[in-house]
């Protein structure tokens, strides 16, 4: 490293500029304008010993910043872990449908064992909105699995309104839905280990796809009467 960006890695941002400037204004090459703006810096003390406490600074900057970024990695992969089923915990999708919007409605559900085995739900529903079409589909997962008493459950679904209000203390749900929220509450009260996740609907296709084609079955067979 040469004098000049020994100088510049030293320099703070604003002796920086006032280097420059006095650059132009006194026809001074930029190495000599910064050495003349640091010794300033420097006062009745050497060059050499600012320039070495300012390397210091910086490295102990460095190191604080890199130990910030392991702490945030840590605790991130921590929280993902956190979020990962246990390998004994059973598994399930919910998704709810209405068309038109409001509609006929159509639920679909999955709820998957730990060692494969898988449990299908796709069955119309009546008449309603969306919302009340995921609350459905959640119910209708719940209670299948109150019927396999899992150790664990883990339930995964991609409306953040129902979500939300199931696992929030003192929501009373979607206004004119409250008794599906209550409904879903009391369902999970009654199964050992329950957990609800919000996930994209990209991740939930087989939930979807199910409560689609419990529509479309439904409206098959209304052509067909």
């Amino acid at each position: 490293m040469t004098e000049f960006e020994e100088h510049c890695a030293a320099a703070y941002r604003r002796e920086r500029v006032t280097c420059r400037r006095l650059a132009r204004s006194t026809g001074l090459s930029e190495a000599a304008a910064l050495k003349q703006v640091l010794e300033k810096a420097a006062g009745t003390g050497p060059l050499g010993a600012l320039i070495a406490a300012r390397k210091l600074v910086k490295m102990e900057l460095a190191a604080r910043l890199a130990l910030r970024r392991r702490q945030k990695a840590q605790l991130l992969a921590r929280k993902k872990a956190e979020k990962l089923p246990d390998a004994c915990a059973w598994l399930a999708w919910f998704d709810g449908s209405a068309h038109p919007n409001p509609g006929h409605i159509g639920i679909g559900g999955l709820l998957r064992s730990p060692d494969g085995r898988t449990l299908e739900i796709s069955s119309a529903a009546g008449q309603g909105d969306s919302n009340q079409a995921e609350y459905l589909a959640l119910i209708a997962v719940l209670e299948a699995a109150i019927q396999i008493q899992p150790q664990q459950l883990v339930v995964y679904g991609d409306s953040q309104v129902v979500i939300n209000a199931v696992n929030t203390s003192g929501s009373t749900g979607t206004h004119g839905l409250q008794h599906h929220c209550q409904r879903a509450r009391l369902l999970v009260s009654q199964l050992t280990a329950v957990r609800l996740e919000w996930i994209p609907r990209q991740k939930n296709a087989a939930a979807d796809a199910l409560s689609q084609q419990a529509i479309s079955l439904r409206l098959a067979r209304s052509d067909q009467s």
